[in-house]
């Protein structure tokens, strides 16, 4: 990947003791959102080494290095550490050597030290990273958080994306970002929207210009992240199209390979974008939920063509 975690910041973010102190982070990154823990590379064989993961020390591969002769130990530690790794975490406040935090210091590799078990800062460790080093693009719309549904809203500039947001932020809902969503593929089933780090919390109001809805309308109007599960995409409404007034067949939009439910709300004056909004994310959660609408109102309709007959 051509991008990657610095160390600085996943020694913050997991809350690591850096016992490699004298080491400079800054420049230092991690690019595979992988663990490995180097059992097998500590008895010698080194083949298929994932030398290119964060290394984790637990309390088996500590117990076998406790086991081995002080000579043996250490041709353990050069070994380990003259392939390069990007960094080694002891788990359950486990301390290393001196002898080790030489050795990596020498080589300029960071060693860090956890409190949490394994297993735990594994799993947190693996999270983190997928959702950071996860396939991204940008592109232009607004997230919003309508009833715990991420709704992506999307159409041409001017069509009146920021209001409808502004208007669902005033009955309570959440924004995530305005003109600009970066959507990260975090997996084959979920997308994660963010905003720019400049943008974060600003919404641009063509005629009033840059407001902060943090600070006008308090910390519970925003959040920093959110799936998204439902793309509505406004346009200007045209006699000569046809509108889906059932919603028996669900639409799909595509991003990053993933599929997300799309709807086309066509614009005309007089429309409360924010409550269609609304209706959209609520109609969603029931269909998720095992109710459809247009399903039950097919079914009456057929269930009464058979009483007539």
């Amino acid at each position: 990947m051509g991008r990657g975690v610095k160390l600085s910041e996943l020694a913050e973010k997991l809350e690591l003791k850096n016992l490699t102190p004298t080491l400079d982070l800054t420049d230092k990154t991690v690019n595979v959102p992988d663990v490995n823990r180097p059992a097998l590379q500590l008895t010698g064989f080194f083949d298929h080494f994932d030398s290119d993961r964060v290394q984790i020390i637990g309390h088996v591969e500590y117990a076998y290095l406790e086991s081995l002769e002080y000579e043996q130990k250490l041709e353990m530690y050069d070994e380990l550490l003259s392939h390069k790794i990007p960094c080694i975490v002891y788990s359950r406040n486990l301390k290393p050597e001196e002898e080790m935090l030489e050795r990596a210091e020498k080589q300029d590799i960071p060693v860090f030290q956890t409190a949490k078990q394994t297993s735990g800062f594994m799993a947190e460790l693996i999270r983190w990273m997928n959702v950071k080093l996860a396939p991204c693009i940008s592109i232009h719309g607004v997230l919003v958080d309508v009833y715990g549904v991420g709704v992506l809203i999307m159409g041409e500039s001017g069509i009146g994306k920021s209001e409808a947001a502004l208007e669902l932020i005033k009955r309570g809902h959440r924004l995530v970002t305005d003109d600009v969503v970066e959507i990260r593929k975090v997996s084959d089933e979920t997308l994660v929207g963010s905003a720019p780090d400049i943008t974060r919390h600003f919404i641009e109001l063509r005629g009033i210009g840059i407001v902060d809805v943090k600070s006008m309308f308090g910390v519970q109007s925003v959040r920093e992240t959110q799936n998204i599960d439902l793309v509505i995409t406004l346009e200007d409404w045209s006699r000569d199209k046809e509108y889906d007034r059932l919603g028996l067949e669900e639409n799909y939009t595509e991003f990053l390979g993933n599929k997300v439910v799309c709807h086309r709300i066509p614009i005309r004056p007089g429309r409360n974008l924010a409550i269609i909004v609304e209706s959209a994310a609520v109609n969603h959660r029931q269909k998720k939920m095992g109710y459809n609408a247009a399903q039950e109102l097919y079914k009456r309709v057929q269930d009464n063509l058979t009483k007539n007959r």
